[in-house]
């Protein structure tokens, strides 16, 4: 019981022992009636509410609050785009460069260090994939704002990196900037360039994809890790098995996902067709991500 329920519970039994004059031992035992968890409104549980039991109510409170939050603002369409948490800025990739080069030098021979400064120097030569990003966010925002992709909005996981390159683009476009957190092991802040009305959390990775897809005109996936593969086959098997509606997926650097993923090894093998690899294309920069989203190419380049 908080302080403020406390107070208004003892005031509401000073008020029963004034008008009532009951004895102290019953008002007393009114008081741990009120006091019993029993007692407390289901919708003010928190302990209630976190039973395994509950799961079902917490699945549909993870949904509906985004969404109603979301039909509130009139976001009728999205552009979804994915990417890694690590391809930071190039700026701050490169301090972060000089950072392992400093750790080594300290211990030269350290096998650690040097691997740790051989990967923060392979991020910052693909640190470029941050400033594309958030050029893409700007294009996005303005074709919106000139009805070209009248109420559409990027949406992100809400995170760094890519994530936030892509909010970064909108928010500078005064743009509507949405970011689906997700609660992690390993607390994640939301990145600073969402709209504060549409900074979400997320307890449920299943909710999170839904809202992610469910207003999806295009989906961008720049290149990423396991959260991002992982979204990338949801999002193509849904295609491939026809309970999506067709939206373009354009993947952004057809290097590095021809190295990620062989897909001319899986038709070889027969697990995919020929026709499956054209449920994406590939695109190198901003421009080329609009054209492959909006069918009038000079709409997206001539923003």
């Amino acid at each position: 019981m908080t302080a403020t329920s406390k107070r208004s519970t003892d005031q509401r039994l000073a008020r029963l022992v004034a008008e009532s004059g009951e004895d102290l031992a019953a008002i007393e035992r009114v008081r741990h009636l009120i006091e019993s968890p029993s007692y407390r409104p289901a919708d003010e549980d928190q302990s209630f509410l976190q039973q395994p039991e509950m799961c079902g109510v917490r699945l549909q409170l993870d949904y509906w609050k985004t969404e109603s939050i979301l039909q509130a603002r009139r976001i009728a369409h999205t552009i979804v785009v994915y990417g890694s948490t690590r391809l930071i800025e190039p700026a701050a990739a490169e301090r972060r460069v000089s950072a392992a080069k400093e750790a080594l030098a300290a211990t030269p021979h350290d096998a650690g260090r040097l691997k740790a400064l051989r990967v923060a120097e392979r991020l910052a030569a693909s640190s470029g994939f941050y400033a594309v990003a958030r050029e893409f966010g700007q294009h996005i925002g303005r074709l919106a704002a000139g009805g070209t992709l009248a109420r559409t909005a990027i949406i992100t996981g809400g995170g760094p990196g890519i994530m936030e390159a892509a909010n970064r683009g909108a928010f500078e476009t005064d743009a509507p900037s949405i970011g689906l957190n997700i609660a992690l092991p390993h607390k994640q802040l939301p990145n600073p360039y969402l709209s504060p009305e549409l900074c979400f959390q997320f307890h449920y990775f299943a909710i999170r994809k839904l809202h992610l897809l469910e207003r999806a005109r295009a989906a961008v996936f720049f290149p990423g890790g396991f959260g991002t593969c992982d979204e990338l086959f949801e999002v193509l098997t849904l295609l491939q098995t026809g309970k999506i509606k067709p939206l373009p997926v354009v993947l952004v650097s057809e290097r590095f996902w021809r190295h990620a993923l062989n897909f001319d090894f899986l038709i070889d093998e027969g697990m995919i067709s020929m026709h499956d690899i054209e449920l994406f294309s590939f695109a190198e920069t901003a421009t080329d991500i609009c054209a492959a989203i909006v069918p009038d190419e000079n709409d997206a380049s001539g923003v």
